[in-house]
């Protein structure tokens, strides 16, 4: 659901100088926690892991025959174990069966540095050199885990979203980024979790329904074999999405993929409203009429099949737009987008489609601009024979 990240926001500060990421991570932090809507705001990486510094003093073991190695493998035993540097197997030779021999101290007896201290560096030997004689420990942090993207290390900020929608959080985060100050050279900052795929959903979501527009508009242009007409139909589509916002800020809903399948769906009916009555106007238009007359008639003539299946559609969305029961909430968007589209469009279609009609088709002439000579209504129809407008010829 993140896309990869542990939560829904995610910001990577990337850059050469770990230091440098760190410092300017630290404020991004400060200005991410004036952020109500955040909850859980931490690094994701341990950056203080606790640690202990054995700090060896080269001459002193020199002199007393220990090297830097046996220092070490003094150390791993004492704290973890000799697994890693040492490992050691012993066959049983009664079942075959290889066991994992490693050497540890027992963990209660190493429980403060001055323990550390008197774990012998050369078991074995007569001098018997203890660790604190050649080196001084000390406590101290280091980086637990490093997280890399493409290869260079990064420190990053996770947080959980809760009582807002994620597109404010989004618009408040880049905010908050951008008064953190200018990063220093060679950092990147990034953001990362569900945001980036939102705005990338959402815009191709705006992409897709401004091409469902064009695509219409051409069909309905060589369907009506007119630019005009085809424009007439699509002035509704203003009115679906007026109405979409309308019942969005009513109801107190976001903009998301559900809201948009509805207004793609809302849009997709008022225009099939818009071409019914489209029709029929500019059908009795061309009989004579002036497109005044005929864009009231129209409205008139289509105003039943108009409002039922705009009331029909309402009505079914309705339950889905009230949300009830479990899961609801997520397609609820879809319904009220439907239902505020479609109030705004039928009223749209039969007041204001009616007006825009007669002035677009008012000095339009009456001639069919059909081409097709099978057509009656064209001006190349071809005429029967034996009609008064054929010449005939008499045989000689």
């Amino acid at each position: 659901m993140n896309f990869g990240a542990p939560t829904p926001i995610e910001v990577n500060v990337a850059g050469p100088d770990l230091g440098a990421d760190r410092a300017f991570a630290e404020k991004i932090r400060m200005e991410l926690g004036h952020i109500d809507a955040l909850r859980d705001l931490q690094f994701d990486e341990p950056l203080d892991y606790p640690s202990m510094n054995v700090n060896i003093d080269r001459e002193r073991a020199g002199q007393l025959g220990v090297t830097i190695d046996k220092v070490g493998r003094s150390f791993l035993a004492a704290t973890s174990s000799s697994r890693f540097v040492t490992p050691n197997y012993w066959a049983d030779p009664k079942s075959g069966v290889a066991y994992q021999l490693q050497v540890q101290i027992p963990q209660a007896e190493m429980t403060s540095i001055q323990d550390l201290e008197h774990v012998p560096v050369t078991p074995g030997s007569s001098s018997h050199p203890l660790l604190g004689d050649v080196a001084q420990i000390s406590y101290g942090n280091t980086v637990g885990e490093y997280h890399r993207l493409n290869g260079q290390r990064m420190v990053t900020l996770t947080a959980n979203v809760s009582g807002q929608d994620l597109g404010r959080v989004s618009n408040r985060l880049e905010k908050a980024i951008k008064n953190a100050g200018t990063p220093p050279r060679g950092v990147t900052v990034n953001i990362r979790g569900q945001v980036g795929p939102m705005k990338q959903t959402l815009t191709n979501l705006g992409v897709g329904l401004l091409l469902a527009v064009l695509v219409i508009y051409l069909l309905l242009a060589a369907n009506f074999q007119s630019i005009r007409l085809a424009l007439v139909v699509l002035s509704t589509v203003p009115a679906v999405i007026c109405g979409v916002i309308f019942a969005l800020l009513l109801t107190r809903t976001t903009l998301n993929i559900q809201s948009f399948m509805g207004a793609i769906m809302a849009i997709g009916v008022a225009v099939a409203n818009a071409i019914l009555l489209v029709i029929f106007a500019e059908e009795y238009r061309r009989t004579g009429n002036a497109s005044k007359v005929a864009a009231i008639h129209g409205a008139q003539t289509r105003m039943r099949p108009i409002l039922m299946t705009s009331m029909a559609m309402i009505a079914g969305m309705i339950p889905m737009a009230l949300g009830i029961g479990e899961g609801a909430q997520q397609t609820a968007p879809l319904g009220r987008a439907v239902i505020g589209g479609l109030l705004f469009a039928t009223a749209a279609t039969l007041l204001i489609l009616p007006l825009v009609f007669s002035m677009i088709q008012e000095r339009a002439g009456t001639r069919s601009p059909s081409l097709d000579p099978d057509d009656p209504q064209s001006a190349f129809a071809s005429q029967p024979l034996g009609s008064p407008d054929s010449t005939s010829g008499e045989a000689s």
